[in-house]
């Protein structure tokens, strides 16, 4: 046994889990100490115990709720498909048992991703804060009305938005709600945000990639009743006039394991089909 303290986060609503989840704890438990298994649900309440390294078994929203946990934790994400897409879970079970031995001895290094910080301030007095692993996204919601937001950051006005809103991604997050509408896909280890408009009424509007050294401000001009600001698609609160959301990168980044047989473009191509071309097709 290696003496490393193994943290298991789990998705029980994901098929598979439940029934593989003994046969995984114990496998790790020959090799490592499991410290813990936490179902992704209880995380926002459990006590995390502190771990070299967490296997977390779902999809990439299960990666993202463990990210938000974990990240300022500095305990690496392991993270096993158990989902679709596997975008960020790149691994199977039967990779993270082949490369179990490498990644605690340190032969396959982590990847540092930022992290923001979100907070919405009302009234004057802060009433939600929370980690960011994807984006920061706000809806313009029903009656569905053109909202109106202006964004900074310190000193310098950014711009001001009129459509139906605006995605705040992180490199982890440019390949989410980002990319589908229309922003670019950026490196994963890259120190920067992407703010993206949706449906800007205007032809000049386009996404703009900016560092986050100083807090990004974002105050609602005017908003619907129904407009909403979403972090990682998972965590929502409703959104009025003249609020306030501040955005900083977080202290620390999230460490998200990578699986050694890929890289970052060639899970772009095979997850995402980026590059693919009828000209370049191997059929008949």
């Amino acid at each position: 046994m290696s003496g490393k303290k193994i943290l298991i986060v789990a998705n029980y609503s994901k098929q598979g889990v439940a029934d593989q989840i003994d046969a995984i704890e114990a496998w790790i438990s020959q090799r490592a100490e499991v410290t813990a298994i936490i179902g992704v649900d209880k995380l926002d309440n459990a006590p995390i115990p502190p771990a070299d390294l967490c296997i977390v078994l779902g999809g990439d929203g299960t990666i993202l709720s463990a990210a938000r946990a974990l990240g300022q934790t500095n305990t690496p994400l392991l993270g096993v498909n158990m989902g679709k897409l596997g975008f960020l879970a790149e691994f199977n079970i039967e990779h993270m048992q082949k490369h179990f031995e490498d990644v605690l001895a340190g032969k396959i290094e982590p990847t540092m991703r930022i992290m923001l910080e979100a907070s919405l301030r009302q009234h004057g007095e802060e009433t939600f804060s929370s980690p960011v692993a994807n984006e920061v996204a706000i809806s313009a919601g029903p009656p569905f009305r053109m909202v109106d937001l202006n964004v900074s950051r310190g000193q310098e006005n950014i711009a001001r938005y009129l459509g139906d809103g605006l995605v705040i991604a992180t490199p982890t997050g440019s390949t989410g709600y980002n990319m589908s509408a229309g922003g670019p896909i950026i490196e994963p280890t890259l120190d920067a945000v992407v703010i993206s408009p949706l449906a800007a009424h205007t032809l000049s509007m386009r996404p703009i990639l900016v560092q986050v050294n100083q807090p990004i401000v974002i105050r609602a001009t005017r908003v619907n009743p129904g407009t909403a600001v979403m972090i990682d698609g998972q965590l929502t609160r409703q959104l009025h006039d003249e609020d306030v959301i501040k955005i900083r990168r977080a202290e620390k980044p999230v460490q998200i394991v990578p699986h050694p047989g890929h890289d970052f473009f060639k899970t772009l191509t095979t997850k995402l089909k980026w590059g693919h071309s009828p000209h370049h097709s191997t059929g008949a």
